[in-house]
């Protein structure tokens, strides 16, 4: 028995059929590495073997009487593997386009409750490269998994060889113990007394960052601030209809232009992300003046002092530049801006998004949620962001998931009423994969987002390339800076 985090059980509390709150991946296999060949029957007994040793897999929800705690994770005993392994065929010719609008129908299912809260689909019959492979496209609720742990649970399936053991897990307790209604009962009694208790202790630290972000403000070394982005056509009321695309990029192209520029792996992949929205709104008569701005998920794991719970995130707000043509400017001034954001970011407490999470109340926020989006709320405040973009880590080795090289691995994350857009990449084996998911209302185009990607990382090369700086753009921006300092033209970008 694990009782979810505030943090976790928020992302219960935020769903509706509108906003699912699931976390998706679209796997791409060679199975000709597999040691006795694809077999669906076969695939599927394996995975039921190894999941039986992943908690994460075997795990349902069991709620608190009245509500009045969060729910707690209990095993179940009755575990069965068609309930979440399923097997489906690509329609002919079996290409790029018809899996692309198959898994958009897939992620628009919610996920059984009663059940533990994952699925996978495998499909057959997909044609690429002339070669045929199987892709499996698997969901995972938010409530059990956040970036960094959904990418370790994948690698638990996983082995490093194709006739390899998968990577080991701490098998569950088989006498776990499972709670009467009593016992939950007295547990949430005793949580919701002692609520007022530690809200008074996150008080006094609250209001220090307040003041400390007011200092960085003034000073112009705070992140972008939420509540301040641009409107744009994805920044409104999303239905449940979701729009998948996806696109690769070379991890050698840009770790040269980050070693050439001084900046990091994720300040390219902003930059790129940037270019790419610029010229998609600006094609459509959409590009607002002003630069969109993005959450950025974080991960403290290493940072948190919390030993349960699943999700371990926090956020940071950062502007895409899409108010800069010069893709080499829009880099810089977007390296500058990383560095202020996360020394902004460190000076916040990893854990305040989980402890101010634990005050979530079940029945208030789906309620909350549901007005937000009946009421149209979205189109009617300033937007406090436009779109989610995340970096995951990937596999630094090639993985092989039931002895089936994975030759793609495409991660999506979920998207919300107000930003209906979400771009996650993932780095394996020397590609940079890049996977959106958008309310399919409010982009209905996301193939064409996706495909300016690998051409913006191409026009920033060659930008790198035709520079004529001799120092990295990190150097020169600072000897910029100092030059603005000593009475020169201010730069205002």
């Amino acid at each position: 028995m694990e009782r979810l985090s505030g943090l976790d059980a928020s992302f219960l509390y935020l769903e509706t059929p509108a906003q699912l709150m699931h976390v998706c991946g679209v796997i791409v296999l060679d199975t000709s590495t597999m040691p006795d060949g694809y077999a669906y029957p076969s695939f599927r007994d394996e995975l039921d073997r190894r999941v039986r040793d992943v908690p994460e897999f075997t795990r349902k929800l069991r709620k608190v009487p009245m509500g009045i705690d969060h729910p707690i994770w209990v095993r179940d005993q009755h575990f069965d593997i068609d309930h979440h392994v399923h097997r489906l065929a690509l329609p002919s010719p079996g290409g790029y386009a018809e899996l692309v609008e198959l898994t958009s129908h897939l992620a628009g299912l919610p996920l059984d409750r009663s059940k533990p809260l994952w699925e996978m689909w495998v499909i057959e019959g997909y044609h690429h490269e002339d070669t045929e492979k199987v892709v499996v496209f698997s969901k995972m609720h938010h409530a059990t998994v956040d970036g960094v742990s959904g990418s370790n649970l994948v690698s638990h399936l996983c082995s490093l060889e194709p006739d390899a053991p998968p990577m080991e897990q701490e098998a569950p307790g088989s006498t776990e113990h499972e709670p009467g209604q009593a016992e939950l009962f007295a547990r949430g009694v005793v949580g919701f007394a002692t609520r007022p208790l530690n809200a008074v202790r996150l008080v006094t630290p609250s209001v220090q960052l307040v003041a400390k972000t007011i200092d960085r403000a003034r000073s112009g070394t705070a992140m972008a601030a939420p509540f301040n982005a641009p409107r744009t056509s994805f920044n409104g009321t999303i239905t449940g209809h979701r729009a998948i695309a996806l696109a690769d990029m070379s991890l050698a192209d840009i770790r040269q232009i980050k070693n050439a520029t001084g900046t990091t792996v994720n300040d390219v992949v902003l930059a790129v992300a940037g270019g790419a929205l610029r010229s998609y709104l600006d094609d459509r008569d959409e590009l607002p003046q002003s630069s969109l701005l993005a959450s950025v998920p974080v991960s403290v794991r290493e940072e948190s002092r919390r030993t349960g719970g699943a999700n371990k995130v926090s956020a940071l707000f950062a502007k895409l530049g899409t108010d800069t043509d010069d893709p080499l400017e829009r880099l810089q001034d977007m390296a500058e801006a990383n560095r202020n954001a996360k020394e902004h970011h460190q000076a916040i407490s990893a854990d305040s998004l989980q402890d101010w999470a634990e005050f979530a109340a079940p029945r208030t926020f789906g309620l909350a949620v549901r007005a937000y989006a009946g009421l149209k709320l979205p189109e009617r405040h300033p937007v406090v962001h436009n779109l989610v973009i995340s970096n995951v880590p990937g596999p630094p080795v090639p993985l092989y998931f039931v002895g089936a090289r994975i030759d793609g691995l495409y991660p999506l994350g979920p998207v919300f009423h107000g930003a209906g857009l979400n771009i996650t990449v993932m780095s394996n084996r020397g590609t940079v994969h890049v996977g959106i998911i958008a309310c399919r209302e409010s982009m209905p185009e996301v193939e064409d987002l996706v495909q300016r990607f690998p051409a913006e990382l191409a026009a920033l090369k060659a930008a790198v390339a035709g520079r004529t700086e001799p120092t990295p753009i990190k150097r020169a921006r600072s000897a910029r800076k100092k030059k603005d300092a000593s009475g020169s033209r201010a730069d205002v970008r």
